[in-house]
């Protein structure tokens, strides 16, 4: 098919079928700063509401209880604003249609509703977003719950992003098919750097619910040794 019967857009591969294309009018520093507010105030009233209600939860705790919102809000808002428009992504010029487009060209399968995107998507939106919210409920609550959860979404996270990165990056090196722009901002920004703190973070949460559950079992275990003994 020739270039020229498919309607200018920016996004690569150049051929790709994106119908119906209209640009942002929104620049890129009133998008990020649109959305850094409403993060800040988000989160800012999440942690006000946890100081007063849960005065002696530890730092570390509060903190938890942020990246779990945070992660929940994004999958069920944001992604599901994807889930729910997937079909006219590229003509959506309300404020989350004009971030993922602007996220889009760091990655064009957001723009064609590709079916590994748009499953896992939906599986994020419908599942892990409200695993999120129940993990920072069950921190909240100091409920025994917790590290069963954390562990689980956390695991979900890891291989989410793992297959995400492979996926595309297995296009691209395989088929030729770059989904990315070739300016090294929108790879290393926006595909990479985005998406990494979604491993690193998880990471870091999966092996503390790891060693906390590890450490309980060593502990019931050394109690009931302690009995038989007796």
């Amino acid at each position: 098919m020739m270039l020229s019967e498919h309607p200018l857009h920016p996004y690569y591969p150049l051929d790709a079928p994106i119908t119906d294309y209209v640009p942002n009018d929104a620049s890129l520093l009133r998008l990020l700063t649109t959305a850094s507010i409403g993060t800040a105030t988000l989160l800012g009233t999440v942690f006000s509401l946890t100081s007063v209600l849960r005065p002696n939860l530890s730092k570390a705790d509060r903190f938890a209880i942020l990246w779990f919102f945070l992660s929940g809000s994004t999958h069920c808002m944001f992604e599901g604003y994807f889930m729910l428009n997937h079909h006219h992504m590229a003509s959506a010029q309300d404020f989350f249609g004009q971030l993922w487009k602007e996220y889009a060209l760091s990655d064009s399968r957001y723009m064609i509703a590709d079916t590994m995107v748009l499953c896992m998507e939906t599986i994020t939106v419908l599942v892990w977003g409200p695993l999120c919210l129940l993990v920072a409920y069950s921190i909240f609550t100091r409920s025994s719950l917790r590290h069963p959860l954390q562990m689980t979404v956390c695991l979900s996270h890891l291989y989410g992003d793992s297959l995400y990165y492979a996926t595309s990056l297995y296009d691209h090196y395989a088929h030729d098919r770059p989904y990315c722009r070739p300016e090294r901002f929108y790879f290393w920004v926006y595909y990479f750097f985005m998406n990494f703190i979604w491993i690193v973070v998880p990471l870091y949460y999966f092996l503390q619910s790891v060693r906390t559950v590890k450490n309980a079992f060593e502990r019931l275990e050394a109690t009931a040794s302690g009995r038989k003994t007796q």
